[in-house]
């Protein structure tokens, strides 16, 4: 059910961007960010040649503000379909999702279907504080 298979597809709603879709053919020759600097995560790919370096460093504890709950999740296997839904909980699109694709959900709502056994690698926002987090619809 894909409706565009482009390296970066981004799902919006009224100026809303609720997902960003990268696909596992996204082969970037240069370090590139497809998030904006103000999201909550920040995702990019950083690329170097053969025996390039990142020269070691420790990040130092900066305050942030964070409202809500954004994820971004990896799939590692399998085929899934993503629903994607706005703030106020309407159907805006359905995606397929396969091995290697990554999406980045910072708003809106979302369900998926496991169109096969499916493994996904989820990052968010911690401390995980329980399932009063989420209102299913």
């Amino acid at each position: 059910m894909n409706v565009a298979l482009e390296p970066i597809e981004q799902i919006s709603s009224e100026g809303i961007t609720l997902v960003q879709i990268i696909r596992a053919s996204m082969a970037p020759t240069k370090t590139q960010f497809v998030t904006p600097h103000e999201s909550n995560h920040q995702v990019g790919f950083i690329v170097y040649p053969k025996g390039g370096e990142i020269a070691r460093h420790i990040h130092r504890p900066i305050s942030r503000n964070i409202t809500g709950t954004s994820e971004v999740l990896l799939v590692r296997q399998g085929r899934c379909e993503i629903d994607i839904y706005d703030d106020n909980r309407k159907l805006i699109a359905t995606r397929e999702l396969r091995t290697g694709d990554v999406v980045i959900m910072p708003r809106g709502g979302h369900g998926f279907r496991m169109l096969e056994d499916t493994i996904l690698l989820e990052v968010k926002q911690g401390p995980y504080t329980g399932q009063d987090e989420k209102e299913c619809f």
